[in-house]
């Protein structure tokens, strides 16, 4: 294939998000999430999403009763490690993703509220990496953090919709990705992966065949994928593109034309934005769907 003929097919495909296409809001850095407790308040139940093999962690504000801490499902996590403020959860390769566990804690102290309650639900590849859990009053510094994290995440929105909003008004095809600067004069680097894909050996499908491409800001995974003759029609929800070190890009679109019927093939588009730091591999690739079958793809590689 040409080069010219590359960069048209590229154009097509991350251009033309006209069906099944999906924004993901991926941040690659670490984030933690807040949950304040009201002793005047009935008890509540947080839902806080794990998934298998991710480190999930709980920092609290108060210490915990050493025999105080019941986990539904503990024997199918491979990892309960409990602290003196601290519970850090790994779940198994055995978890699937919809499940739901009830984990409850109870501190040692007798003040109120007593004990709090959490509804973990199993996603794919999204975890919750840093919970914090405050029984009492929050000290001014972590009223500070909040607020730079806030306004850090208002700066990305904006950023986001500015973006949106060009991709709207540029024309489509050649002409778009000219137009938005997606391509300069570096064109499009492409190349087929598909013998050094290490797939995983619980995938729902089979990946057929494998190519990466990259332009200026962005690099984008087109895998052709094949469902099992009788199996039910699958489509892509989500993904993830993870490196060695844990650090995530952030998928801007998964893109897929149609249902992958059984016993057929189609192609799914993932697109991801280049950090400044640039794209160091392999990354591994997690596909799922709007239930419990994955598709993850190791050894992912880029021009």
């Amino acid at each position: 294939m040409t080069s010219s003929s590359t960069v048209v097919l590229l154009g097509l495909l991350l251009t033309n998000a006209a069906a099944f296409a999906q924004a993901e809001g991926l941040a690659s850095g670490p984030g933690s999430r807040r949950i304040e407790l009201s002793p005047d308040e009935s008890p509540s139940v947080s839902e806080v999403m794990i998934s298998a093999g991710l480190s999930t962690g709980f920092y609290f504000d108060s210490d915990l009763a050493r025999d105080g801490v019941e986990l539904e499902g503990r024997e199918r996590f491979s990892l309960v490690d409990m602290g003196q403020a601290t519970l850090r959860l790994i779940p198994s390769w055995r978890v699937v993703p919809g499940e739901r566990f009830r984990l409850m804690v109870r501190f040692k102290e007798g003040a109120a509220p007593a004990s709090a309650s959490f509804l973990l639900r199993v996603h794919p590849a999204k975890a919750e990496p840093l919970v914090e859990v405050y029984r009492g009053t929050r000290t001014l510094e972590t009223y500070q953090q909040e607020v730079q994290e806030v306004r850090a995440e208002l700066v990305r929105c904006q950023e986001e919709n500015s973006r949106l909003v060009s991709e709207h008004e540029a024309p489509g095809g050649l002409t778009g990705l000219l137009a938005t600067q997606t391509l300069d004069e570096n064109g499009v680097a492409a190349r087929v992966v598909t013998k050094d894909i290490l797939p995983s050996q619980d995938n729902a499908l089979a990946d057929i065949f494998v190519t990466t491409y990259r332009t200026k800001g962005a690099v984008a995974v087109v895998v052709q994928l094949a469902t099992k003759a009788g199996a039910s029609p699958w489509s892509a929800k989500g993904a993830t593109l993870r490196g060695r070190t844990g650090a995530t890009l952030k998928v801007l679109r998964v893109w897929q034309q149609q249902f992958i019927p059984p016993g057929e093939a189609r192609r799914i588009v993932v697109e991801a934005e280049v950090p400044d730091a640039g794209v160091q591999g392999p990354y591994s690739l997690k596909l799922w769907e709007d239930g419990p079958r994955t598709i993850t793809l190791g050894n992912v590689t880029f021009p």
